[in-house]
């Protein structure tokens, strides 16, 4: 695969992230639904941080099993520090980033809905740009069929990403289109970049690099829609829309594994 066709490829990956953001801007929305969409969100966004950790854990669990077969434990230490460090750096930034902006407000406590879609777009993008080093060093390699299967798999993901971004915006002052444009740049653009970079690049430590810093942010984003969700002191509705959003996003994952992708 050329890499004009890789980054086209990768353009159309995290681009598919846009068909979601809509979602953001309904209105007229009654308690219970609000409540939904938001849980159902931070369901989708439980999944993914089982699925960004899942991925980032399998080099560091195969260096070591390379360390207890008599190799060097060093590609196992630093593999194991980058995931450690990652995460950490992930989760704490982003937390210490909001907190400092939740202070410039008149209510110092409440994190906004447009920090909370911000927030998701960072931990997605940072986590889309794995995605997109997939997509380009699959291409590098001579792997066309897999890179494909792996762009296809990526869009259909990238649009449940987008409501996981504008779901907890659903409620209160309509956010503008400009500002759901930036977060589908923020959260699907870096797919791109992966693509590129990837192409040209083949870094283990890269990958869980990106992936430990996606976890922790979206850790984070997770912490925060379960907040907003226990404010609406619907707890049946909430824990129903949570095993919904978890539910279909593992099903999504299933099917794209079983077409090979």
């Amino acid at each position: 695969m050329s890499f004009a066709q890789t980054v086209i490829l990768a353009a159309f990956a995290g681009g598919t992230i846009f068909l979601g953001l809509p979602v953001g801007r309904l209105r007229a929305l009654s308690r219970t639904t609000q409540a939904a969409l938001t849980t159902a969100a931070g369901g989708v966004i439980l999944f993914l941080i089982y699925d960004v950790l899942s991925q980032a854990v399998e080099p560091v669990s195969r260096a070591l099993d390379e360390a207890r077969a008599g190799d060097s434990p060093a590609r196992f230490a630093g593999y194991a520090t980058a995931l450690g460090l990652s995460v950490a750096v992930g989760l704490l930034s982003v937390t210490y980033l909001t907190s400092k902006m939740a202070a410039r407000r008149v209510n110092p406590v409440a994190i906004s809905p447009s920090q909370v879609a911000m927030g998701t777009a960072v931990g997605l993008g940072l986590h889309n740009f794995s995605e997109g080093l997939a997509i380009g060093q699959s291409a590098a390699t001579g792997a066309t069929t897999f890179a494909l299967l792996l762009v296809v798999g990526f869009a259909l993901h990238n649009t449940t990403e987008g409501f996981a971004i504008s779901a907890p915006l659903s409620g209160g002052t309509p956010p503008s289109w400009s500002f759901l444009a930036a977060t589908g740049v923020v959260g699907g653009g870096p797919t791109f970049v992966g693509g590129v970079l990837g192409y040209a690049v083949v870094s283990p430590v890269l990958s869980i690099l990106f992936l430990g810093l996606a976890a922790g942010a979206l850790i984070f984003v997770f912490n925060e829609m379960m907040a907003v969700a226990r404010r609406f002191s619907l707890p049946m509705v909430t824990g129903v829309a949570l095993t919904i959003g978890l539910l279909a996003a593992f099903g999504t994952d299933f099917i794209l594994s079983a077409a090979g992708a």
